[in-house]
């Protein structure tokens, strides 16, 4: 009985002294630890600017359906738009604008630009995107099915009203 009581007491003992020390140790970093630090660094300073043209007076500037293809709003909010263009039901690309004053290195990167897409410094963002600068308004084509090509983007690209959106205040 003894016995069985001192077992109970040294069990109980050594399971406090390991809590106690393991509680009381720092923590070590986990793996993803350093990734959410960063994801969470990086959100700081992205808000839109207060000054940012609202989504929804981008809409007029997009251009129509037509030829087979359907423009369907797909976002709208501070500082940019966005549109699905379908084809056969199909999404086939996104055309949207943003303000750049929220993100000055986007208007930033167009200033090596060589290339011209209606007039406007044009660049090719991988093999997928195509986007040009209007003012402060960066207009892009993103294609989302490969029969929608780099020409068929810049050909999108003219199709929006750009010297309005130029002359957006």
């Amino acid at each position: 009985m003894i016995l069985h009581r001192g077992r109970r007491v040294v069990a109980a003992l050594l399971l406090s002294v390991l809590l106690l020390t393991t509680a009381c140790s720092p923590k070590t970093p986990g793996r993803f630890d350093q990734a959410q630090k960063e994801s969470t660094q990086q959100k700081k300073g992205l808000a839109v600017a207060k000054n940012a043209t609202q989504g929804s007076q981008f809409n007029k500037f997009f251009p129509n359906s037509g030829g087979g293809y359907q423009r369907v709003y797909s976002q709208e909010k501070k500082g940019f738009a966005e549109a699905k263009l379908k084809k056969g039901g199909k999404d086939i690309a996104l055309l949207s604008i943003s303000d750049t004053t929220s993100t000055p290195g986007a208007a930033a990167k167009f200033s090596k630009s060589t290339k011209k897409i209606g007039g406007y410094p044009a660049l090719e963002v991988g093999k997928t995107q195509t986007a040009i600068l209007v003012g402060n308004y960066q207009v892009k084509a993103l294609s989302r099915d490969p029969s929608f090509t780099a020409s068929d983007r810049a050909d999108w690209l003219e199709k929006f009203n750009l010297n309005g959106l130029a002359n957006l205040k």
